[in-house]
């Protein structure tokens, strides 16, 4: 008997469970930090974008980078996890250079990032997470199951 077609938008449920168990934790919270960063970063560059615009056009970046972490923990498979870890690489390091500037140069952002401060803002979770979406990422992924066909 013929398998059903999987759906191309359908998580991967087959691959390997990035999302899944502890991942499912991960999962929640970038899905909470898209919503934030996305939310706060419109409002702030359609309400006062001439405040500080390098400081809200940083808070969007971020919103899209944990957006797609997000849709790739959902996913799963080997593709969705090496695009997870790149874009928790990406953030981690945008959380590390962002954070270090605000400290140095405070003069150039007058309003608060995302990653002001390393996450200071957001109880340190956007240093936390990204560190611990790479140790996640970097497991070893659980073997294939033949689906007995």
């Amino acid at each position: 008997m013929p398998e059903p077609a999987k759906d191309a938008a359908a998580p991967n449920a087959a691959g390997p469970g990035i999302g899944r168990g502890p991942g499912r934790l991960l999962l929640s919270l970038y899905g909470v930090f898209t919503v934030a960063a996305l939310s706060r970063a419109i409002v702030q560059i359609s309400m006062q974008f001439d405040q500080a615009p390098l400081a809200y056009l940083l808070s969007l970046l971020a919103g899209i980078v944990y957006a797609v972490i997000t849709v790739a923990l959902w996913r799963g498979g080997e593709g969705a996890r090496k695009v997870a870890l790149v874009s928790c690489a990406l953030e981690l390091a945008g959380v590390l250079t962002v954070g270090t500037l605000t400290l140095v140069d405070s003069g150039a952002f007058p309003d608060q990032t995302v990653w002001s401060d390393y996450g200071m803002g957001y109880l340190f979770l956007p240093v936390v997470v990204p560190v611990t979406g790479l140790l996640w990422l970097r497991r070893p992924a659980p073997p294939q199951q033949d689906s007995g066909s």
